[in-house]
Order: C-alpha cells, then structure tokens, then sequence
C-alpha cells in the first residue's frame, strides 16, 4: 500500500476521534440544559441529541462546500443518512429489539420519507442551489418548531400509561416531573451546572470544528491518492467516520433504557443532514455533483421506505428487520468499490 494512502489512512482516523470525542462533549452539556428546560425524552432525541451528534456532518459537508468539493458534501449528507439507518439502527435494533412510540411513528417517520423525497428531487438536475438551501433550512425551523410547539404533549404521552411509555424512561429528572427544580441539587440540574454545560458546548463545537477540517483535506487527499472517487469517499468513509457520534449516543442511550432518544437520534440526525446541513452548505454555495448523488439518494428513499414500513406494521422495529438494514450496507459497500 502506498505511504501517502497509509498516512491519509491514519489522519482520517485521528479526524474520526476528534469528531467523536467532540459530538460526545457537545451533546452531554445541551442534554443537560433540555432537561433544565423539561424537554421529553422524545423531543430530546429528535433536536437537541440529533443535531449535537449531526455536528461532524455539518462541519465536514461546509467545509467540503467552501473548497468546492459537492460530491464530498453531497456524499456525506446522503451516505451518513443510508448509514444511520442501516448500519446503526439496524446494529442497536440486532442488540435488543425496540418499541417504538406512537409520535415517531405517525409524526417523525413520515417527515423523515417526505424529506427523503424531497432530496430525490432537488438531486435530479445534480445541482443544488442557493434557492433549494434557503427552502431546505426553512423547512427544517418548521420541523423544528412543530417539535418544541408538540413537546409538552409528547410529555405527557409518555407519562400516561405503561403501553405508552413502552418507550423506557429517560435518566435524570423524571418523566413524571418533567420540569426540573432548581433548589435541589441531588437532581444533577441545579443552576450551577449551567456555566459547566455551556463550556461543554463550547469546547465540544472546537473539537468537532477541527476534527471535520482534518477529515475532509485528509479525504480528498485519499480519493486522490487510492484513485478512487471523492463520491465514493464521502458517501462510505467520511460518511461512516462522520456517523461515529450517532452510533455511539444510540447505543448508550439503549444500555440505558432510553430507547426513544436511541431511534429519535438516528431518524432526527437525517431529518437534520438534508434539510440543516445540506440546506445551510448549499446556501453558503451552490452545489454540483455527479450523477451517483441521484442514484443513492434513490437507495436511502428505498432504505427509507422500507424502515417506515417496519416502523408501521407493529409499532416495533424487530430483530430481523434489524438484520435485513445492516444487509443492505454490505451491499452498498461491496457495490460502491467495485
């Protein structure tokens, strides 16, 4: 193997931690702070987790947008949607399988295919410009309102019976008293914790900053020197490194018990990837890209499709649904580098 691609090799590895020790920085203080705010367990896997994982996908996919790199942003964005669903939830769902609340499956779920949808159509004249960023970003403060606007009904769903809350409990305050109480320290969300949560914040967002810059100079230089696409690089390599925080966020948050953050966070993370991420990178500049954009994101409708499906049929993604998703990413890969 070439020297350059070994050492291309190792930066994206020392990349891939920094993305992922910064995410997990970021994500501890703004979960901390939802809470404070009494945020539900759904809620807080659909934003606050989410978009804190999702943090190396924006880096990384404007990064690439400002060096004029589209099929490394583009790439990105769609291979880190394909990967999230297949590999990840597909993984956590093989560990233990998961109840799945009535909101993610009548709400979240069919936002998640109609912005799928809508990604097939922006990516079918391979471009997408400043006027498709600007309504992807529009459309993602919508969602991101109708959330915060649903979140004390989702509360109190989740408080209501059993059936309902076969979801599992969040850790910290507790479901029934959504609303945390300052004066009692024991609770892990007094007010003194704020100026710790806001350094996490800070200081994770720093990481993450770096750490995504060094994947993407780190990436096109493999592309280059491998001789193989930056296509095929953004869409498998980058996009399964960019996905280290959603994977490893899911899989804590299911030891735990927190089955709704565990799947909120994936189906929340790809909400955000196309309408926040590809939104704002197309925004800051036009995007051009080949014409394997128009065919996987015909794949990630087809991934979707079949996870709502699932989602449908009993409330509950089983075992060997769980299997069948992760099946459909060796495919991709064994496909893609052919």
């Amino acid at each position: 193997m070439n020297a350059s691609v070994v050492v291309d090799l190792a930066l994206v590895g020392v990349a891939v931690v920094a993305l992922w020790g910064g995410s997990r920085l970021f994500v501890d203080g703004a979960v901390d702070l939802a809470r404070r705010l009494g945020l539900s367990e759904l809620v807080i896997g659909l934003t606050v987790v989410a978009v804190g994982t999702s943090l190396p996908e924006l880096v990384v996919t404007i990064d690439a947008a400002l060096l004029g790199r589209g099929d490394l942003a583009v790439g990105n964005v769609i291979g880190s949607d394909i990967y999230n669903t297949a590999v990840i939830l597909g993984v956590v769902t093989l560990v233990r399988s998961i109840p799945i609340s009535r909101e993610l499956v009548r709400r979240d779920g069919l936002v998640l295919l109609g912005t799928v949808a809508l990604l097939l159509g922006i990516t079918w004249d391979l471009r997408v410009s400043r006027l498709e960023g600007a309504l992807l970003l529009a459309l993602f403060v919508g969602y991101l309102l109708l959330l915060f606007r649903l979140a004390p009904g989702d509360s109190a769903a989740s408080n209501a019976t059993p059936d309902d809350r076969s979801d599992g409990s969040i850790e910290g305050p507790s479901a029934a008293s959504p609303t945390p109480n300052p004066s009692n320290p024991s609770d892990g969300t007094s007010g003194g914790r704020g100026p710790l949560d806001v350094a996490l914040l800070l200081v994770g967002l720093a990481v993450v900053v770096g750490g995504g810059h060094l994947l993407v100079g780190s990436a096109v230089s493999l592309a280059r020197d491998a001789g193989v696409s930056e296509w095929i690089i953004g869409a498998t390599v980058v996009a399964a490194g960019t996905s280290t925080p959603e994977f490893a966020v899911s899989l804590v948050a299911l030891a735990r018990g927190q089955t709704n953050v565990s799947v909120g966070n994936v189906i929340g993370s790809n909400v955000f990837n196309v309408l926040g991420v590809l939104g704002v990178a197309a925004a800051i500049a036009p995007l051009s890209v080949s014409p394997a954009a128009f065919d996987s994101a015909l794949w990630l409708l087809g991934l979707v499709v079949l996870l709502v499906a699932a989602l449908w049929s009993g409330r509950r993604l089983s075992r060997p649904e769980g299997g069948l998703l992760v099946g459909t990413e060796v495919i991709r890969w064994v496909l893609g580098f052919r």
